[in-house]
């Protein structure tokens, strides 16, 4: 469900590519609205100019026009364009600029707003750093940096947010789009078109190619180098990852984010003593870090410390404010207690059907539970799914489904997603 622009406080699956009732559900206001742009709606009443109407799909038709100020015709532009790149336009590519665009200092500092609140990881925070992102854009329209933070939040917010990953990350796509078609010579334009293109399309080759211009365009930026360390790790090539994590960590050591999928990296590497000690640190240091419980409840899960992964797993849930999640943890505690691991299972199981269902849940997930019962049919259909879905578990093919090693249609969706990796 898309909401309004101006409500950051919505669900964290919200999004910022309004429908048009969406916007004119803004602009008649909203609570939140007088509190944050006060202004706004007496400048709707005192200049309000007539705007063409626009559909975004056919089963949305007949609504009412809207009335826009004069500086929300580029932002109802802008949504025009990246709602258009967001459906079935995954192989888009663009012309470079001419030039490098320098934004105008009101932009800067609404983007700069943007980037505090996308480094601090919570499902309200990056709803607050799509706002700052998209008033960015709507003061200068031209900078490229705007669309950037726009396609880094809905990259981030299907894993720190819980929205669908079907809903983000082509949102994300047309976002980092639009910024390589105003300046291909963007570091992080470049860099954030690498992320989407992998975990979203699963072009490997054309991915890796976004995060080497990236890095060629400027070796010490960062962001690229821990990204591109998290595709070399899913690409099972542990030591160049930790080689681009260790470079990344040097650029910023301070930096959770960068830490926490260190620990990850040292744990998929088969150091694990390294990666438990990292993220227990982590842990201590900043416990409002989603992904440190999540890395930490796979370790202790592969170590059978069950009851301490169910409660790191039950944290991220929390921080994540994801319903289902603990919904989950609570299956999985019960369902343990009782009767060990196939109680768990059979606890697990309905949930996870009604949260695909939902939207709001991993059919990868499904089909771990159904193998794990010996549901083989049900466990297939869910593996496909997943692969139409591009579920990033289904890329990276971890945890593996033991019951279904063997099988060839489970072998033969495996192969589907090494032939895609390879475009």
């Amino acid at each position: 469900m898309l909401r309004s622009l101006a409500d950051p406080s919505a669900p964290s699956n919200a999004a910022i590519f309004a429908y048009r009732e969406e916007l004119a559900e803004w602009l008649e206001g909203s609570p939140d609205l007088e509190r944050r742009w006060p202004s706004t709606r007496e400048e709707v009443r005192r200049f309000a100019v007539p705007a063409a109407p626009f559909e975004i799909s056919q089963a949305r038709v007949a609504r009412p026009s809207l009335r826009l100020v004069p500086w929300l015709v580029p932002l109802v532009l802008v949504t025009i364009f990246l709602v258009y790149l967001s459906v079935g336009h995954r192989g888009m590519t663009f012309k470079a600029a001419a030039s490098r665009h320098e934004p105008n200092s009101e932009a800067q500092d609404l983007y700069l707003k943007g980037r505090y609140f996308w480094n601090r990881r919570t499902p309200e925070d990056l709803n607050k750093a799509v706002d700052y992102f998209t008033q960015s854009i709507v003061k200068d329209p031209s900078n490229a940096t705007s669309y950037v933070g726009l396609a880094d939040c809905y990259n981030l917010l299907r894993e720190f947010g819980a929205m669908p990953p079907d809903e983000a990350y082509p949102r994300a796509l047309a976002a980092a789009q639009r910024a390589v078609e105003l300046d291909d010579t963007s570091a992080e334009a470049h860099a954030s078109l690498g992320f989407v293109t992998f975990w979203w399309s699963w072009r490997a080759a054309t991915a890796e190619h976004e995060f080497k211009r990236a890095l060629e365009l400027n070796p010490d930026f960062g962001r690229a180098h821990h990204w591109y360390a998290t595709f070399l790790l899913a690409m099972h090539r542990h030591q160049e990852a930790l080689d681009q994590m260790d470079w990344a960590q040097r650029l910023d050591p301070s930096s959770p984010a960068i830490l926490a999928d260190k620990g990850l990296l040292l744990w998929r590497a088969g150091r694990e003593h390294e990666a438990l000690a990292l993220l227990r640190q982590l842990e201590a240091s900043d416990p409002l870090l989603s992904s440190t419980h999540d890395y930490l409840g796979r370790i202790l899960w592969e170590q059978k410390d069950f009851p301490g992964a169910f409660a790191e797993w039950r944290r991220a849930a929390q921080l994540r404010k994801d319903g289902m999640g603990l919904a989950l943890a609570n299956a999985r505690e019960s369902g343990f207690a009782s009767s060990g691991l196939r109680g768990m299972w059979e606890k697990e199981l309905p949930l996870l059907r009604q949260s695909v269902k939902q939207h709001s849940g991993s059919f990868y997930d499904l089909a771990d539970a159904a193998a794990a019962l010996g549901r083989k049919q049900e466990s297939l259909q869910a593996l496909q799914a997943a692969f139409d879905d591009r579920e990033a578990a289904m890329l990276v093919g971890e945890p593996d489904l033991p019951n279904l090693h063997d099988d060839p249609a489970y072998q033969q969706l495996r192969a589907s997603v090494k032939k895609l990796l390879l475009q």
